[in-house]
């Protein structure tokens, strides 16, 4: 039995593809995307609708208030859950979305051998403080190939690297190989042109503004949520803050919100393009209706392997 997962950027069309294959096949969709696991960020995230909702099955959506913390580990914890009820009832599991550290911690596994040191970490938050960019030096020279890996903007993932090479002298690129990955899974990437993408993610922040993405974050702050909070910094609703702050414009926080989109789209084929034996679709050359048929052929096979 293999278990698809399909991947790839934001606004390619994996849900609305996703949601008529596994209609049609008997399948139910775990969600692989970091954001839509928080309430109340219903817009932003481009959440299924609940039409959607009513036709295909989701889990993984939902679960969480926006000041929960929630990691890789306890994805792949709960999303296995999920699997296991799937199964149970006589049902396809298919995990659909863009998150690539989600994706890691199912293929791959997780890595989570060394206990963390709330001392070391203080210690590193403070370094960074007093010398903005030092951590991101200290990673590429400890460890090289994590800072490949690692967005530079990313401290938290930064500090845990330094934190893995302090307590034990070795890189956490190394340990992270010896961790046994799980052969359960194979990857399906969907994917388009850079022309059609970007326009597509510019038609799409549109459409969330126009559905209410300022009024939705205005609630949040409203219930009390920080906008500190890491589920506050998802794009689009970082820029709305700010904008709410004064700090622009409302155009300036449209052209930011797609530009930045549009980075982490790049962001996002690049990490896919690392799981070589992915098979890769360019929905700017392949009719739906084909992918369909081929991406139902292509589940079903390999689940009933």
């Amino acid at each position: 039995m293999k278990i698809a997962i399909v991947g790839g950027p934001t606004a390619v069309g994996k849900t609305d593809i996703m949601i008529e294959v596994c209609e049609e096949i008997g399948a139910e969709i775990i969600s692989m995307d970091s954001r839509q696991i928080y309430r109340y960020m219903d817009i932003g995230t481009a959440k299924p609708t609940p039409e959607q909702r009513k036709r295909v099955p989701h889990h993984m959506i939902d679960i969480l208030d926006p000041d929960e913390y929630y990691n890789a580990f306890l994805y792949r914890k709960d999303s296995l859950k999920a699997v296991e009820a799937i199964l149970k009832r006589g049902k396809i599991p298919v995990y659909v979305g863009g998150t690539g550290l989600y994706a890691d911690a199912l293929v791959r596994g997780i890595f989570e051998g060394v206990p963390a040191d709330e001392n070391i970490r203080k210690e590193l938050r403070e370094l960074e403080r007093r010398e903005p960019g030092i951590l991101r030096k200290m990673l590429e020279e400890f460890d090289p190939e994590a800072a490949t890996r690692i967005h530079p903007n990313d401290l938290k993932r930064t500090i845990r690297a330094l934190e893995v090479y302090m307590k034990t002298g070795r890189r956490i690129s190394e340990l992270q190989k010896e961790t046994k990955g799980d052969d359960r899974f194979f990857i399906i990437v969907l994917t388009r042109e850079r022309y059609d993408l970007y326009d597509r993610i510019n038609r799409r922040v549109d459409r969330m503004i126009e559905m209410g993405l300022v009024d939705e974050v205005k609630r949040l702050l409203s219930m009390g949520y920080s906008k500190d909070l890491n589920s506050m910094k998802t794009i689009g609703y970082k820029e709305v803050i700010e904008y709410l702050e004064g700090k622009y414009d409302f155009e300036k926080m449209v052209h930011l919100i797609k530009r930045n989109t549009r980075h982490f789209a790049r962001r996002q084929i690049i990490w896919f393009k690392r799981y070589e034996n992915a098979i890769w679709y360019n929905l700017t050359f392949v009719s739906k209706e084909e992918l369909k048929k081929t991406l139902k052929e292509l589940i079903v096979k390999n689940f009933s392997v």
